[in-house]
């Protein structure tokens, strides 16, 4: 009660800023610190963004590898929809080839930005502010996934996209993309494109990464032998009992 009291004595004297952020601290805590048990209490965001790390420890860092995009059906990158005419007319035309190097580099230049990048995703992770953990512990098995990528999209798309520029000239996948779209330009009665490449990279290599990062929470809510952790087994236990 004395602490209540002092809180109400001092807030006159902070900025209305601070004041909210106060209000939003105690508010996140009371919906996420919930009592077990054996009355030690657990914060469900915590879990949570254990759970996320997992995801990208796990199954992110599969997509680091060669064909870590290229031959997961999951997340590989296609060409754009606005380009498949581009890949019909150059396979109609004889240069399937070229077509299939364009998709190649595309999955290339999307695995060397996830290497470079993931601590991105997991400073993404750190810094989230789960509003109602409750709420995203017993939702759907992606739920916190989707949290992650709904709140952090803007910002990680900021951070990410220089790092896939940067791949795309580290794999040479501009020099190709530039000779497929001259080529294609070059073909009789067609309408001449100019896409941004590295915008279309960027997003489906986002959508990829947390596709699998929502395999490893799903696993994590479904089997009990992926709960590595009492953290953990304490918070997806919650879950169970809903």
């Amino acid at each position: 009660m004395k602490k209540i009291v002092l809180f109400l004595l001092i807030t006159p004297f902070i900025g209305s800023a601070q004041f909210n952020n106060v209000l939003n601290n105690i508010k996140e805590k009371a919906t996420t610190i919930v009592p077990t048990s054996n009355n030690n209490p657990i914060d469900i965001s915590d879990g949570l963004k254990e759970a996320l790390n997992n995801g990208i420890a796990k199954e992110v860092s599969k997509l680091t590898a060669e064909d870590g995009f290229l031959k997961n059906e999951a997340v590989k990158i296609l060409m754009p929809e606005e380009l498949q005419k581009v890949e019909s007319a150059l396979r109609k035309f004889g240069m399937g080839n070229i077509a299939d190097q364009g998709i190649v580099v595309m999955n290339r230049a999307a695995e060397d930005a996830v290497k470079e990048a993931t601590p991105i995703f997991v400073t993404a992770v750190k810094n989230m502010n789960i509003s109602d953990a409750k709420s995203i512990l017993l939702g759907s098995e992606n739920a916190a996934t989707t949290y992650l990528q709904s709140s952090t999209n803007k910002e990680l798309y900021a951070k990410f996209s220089p790092v896939v520029q940067q791949s795309i000239s580290k794999v040479k996948a501009d020099v190709i993309w530039n000779s497929i779209i001259t080529k294609y330009n070059q073909l009789p009665f067609v309408t001449k494109v100019n896409p941004d490449i590295t915008d279309y990279i960027t997003n489906k290599t986002m959508d990829g990464v947390f596709k699998m990062i929502a395999v490893e929470e799903k696993n994590i809510r479904t089997n009990l032998k992926s709960r590595t952790s009492p953290l953990l087994q304490s918070v997806f236990g919650l879950q169970d009992k809903k």
